[in-house]
């Protein structure tokens, strides 16, 4: 979906998240410890936006607001125009550790977001069958957890988080466990999903790269308290082509934003240095 069809899918007006004025204190023993401050974020429906930032600079604790797990903060927190007060089947989490059930099969899995979904026997099969062919595992619907390699595990979890066709997708670190290799495939073929499905996503990440590639727009993150630094749009070109000029650019400006020289902004600054000492 490109950014001006989902732009103008939100034409209704009621945007699929909306926060305002978040606070996010923490109460540990004798302190309180401020985590999230002034975050206003508004996510148009059919948007995937990627959040970025160090660790401890509340990325997933904002996913856990969005959820409904946490009530327990300032400010409002609206899905599709709804106050969130706790968790619901518009709303699916997928987490970095993929917690299948090692005794059912993927499957069964994916079945157990089913459970009190009131769709007929039959209508639960189609549903299973219809999402693991979505996440390329329709020859594995029988294999067991311990069966799959990390990647395959992963797109079980990703297949029972969509099964109930939830609006809104929250993917906290989903693919940080894997490896290097499997985690460029799987970002690709997250993309792919989530543009089948329609849904409108929120994923946090500490990999730059998987930010700019996957996001029609970064929400850049500080620490201590956790506030947004920017928000960038982010190229078709940058989405389409990690080597284009687009996304190597936004890569540097988001780096640049938390603190952190690319590559090449480092050499550059080394011949600065040098010249300078000549």
């Amino acid at each position: 979906m490109s950014h001006a069809s989902f732009s103008a899918s939100a034409t209704s007006g009621v945007p699929a998240l909306d926060i305002r004025n978040l606070e996010k204190t923490f109460h540990v023993r004798d302190n309180d410890v401020h985590v999230l401050s002034g975050i206003n974020l508004t996510v148009e429906a059919g948007e995937f936006i990627t959040i970025v930032g160090a660790s401890g600079c509340g990325k997933s604790t904002l996913l856990r607001l969005i959820l409904g797990l946490d009530r327990d903060y300032e400010g409002d927190v609206r899905v599709n125009g709804e106050t969130v007060s706790g968790p619901g089947p518009d709303r699916a989490i997928v987490f970095q550790e993929h917690r299948l059930l090692p005794w059912l099969t993927a499957e069964g899995n994916v079945g157990t977001a089913l459970l009190y979904s009131g769709l007929t026997r039959q209508e639960k099969r189609e549903a299973i069958r219809d999402h693991l062919e979505l996440v390329g595992l329709s020859a594995f619907a029988t294999a067991y957890p311990g069966q799959l390699s990390g990647g395959m595990a992963q797109r079980v979890s990703i297949a029972r988080a969509l099964v109930n066709r939830p609006r809104f997708l929250l993917l906290d670190e989903p693919l940080g466990a894997l490896d290097a290799l499997t985690r460029l495939r799987l970002q690709d073929e997250l993309k792919r999903i989530v543009a089948n499905e329609g849904s409108t996503a929120v994923l946090v990440t500490h990999d730059v790269d998987e930010a700019v590639y996957l996001g029609h727009r970064i929400v850049v993150l500080h620490p201590r308290p956790g506030r947004i630094a920017a928000i960038l749009p982010v190229p078709a070109a940058a989405r389409e082509d990690r080597s284009s000029p687009e996304f190597v650019a936004l890569r540097d400006e988001v780096l640049g934003l938390l603190g952190v020289e690319s590559g090449k902004s480092a050499v550059r600054h080394r011949e600065t240095e040098t010249r300078v000492a000549v």
